[in-house]
């Protein structure tokens, strides 16, 4: 079982890695412009919390995200010049190296949980 686990976690380390790549290759003005477009659509769908299928379907909700993100990011990546990916990676490289900022995580959560309080209270029938 620790094999298995391992290796899911190598493979969502380089899938995350993969999807910032996509997302920084999709922004170099080099990249070819269709490219371009079809990066930014691929890290949007892979970062973006609305999915085609609805997760909450059984098995085709999550087969979108098993299926549509890897085949996207493959193809990306396929086509993507090797100039621009290397720039991309170099790039998303140095943001996975950064320190994570606990912090500024329990920040924007205590703003969401205050918004959330704020519109209960204000929706709260008196």
């Amino acid at each position: 079982m620790s094999f298995r686990r391992s290796w899911l976690g190598r493979w969502a380390a380089a899938l995350k890695t993969d999807v910032l790549v996509v997302f920084f290759a999709a922004r170099d003005p080099l990249a070819p412009l269709l490219l371009r477009l079809a990066a930014l659509a691929v890290a949007a769908y892979a970062l973006s919390p609305i999915d085609l299928i609805p997760d909450f379907i059984p098995v085709l909700g999550l087969l979108d995200d098993l299926l549509l993100v890897p085949l996207g990011l493959w193809l990306v990546l396929r086509w993507m010049p090797p100039a621009v990916l290397e720039r991309a990676r170099l790039r998303a490289h140095a943001l996975l190296q950064k320190p994570k900022s606990w912090a500024a995580a329990a920040a924007v959560i205590a703003v969401w949980l205050l918004a959330a309080a704020a519109l209960i209270l204000w929706l709260w029938p008196k």
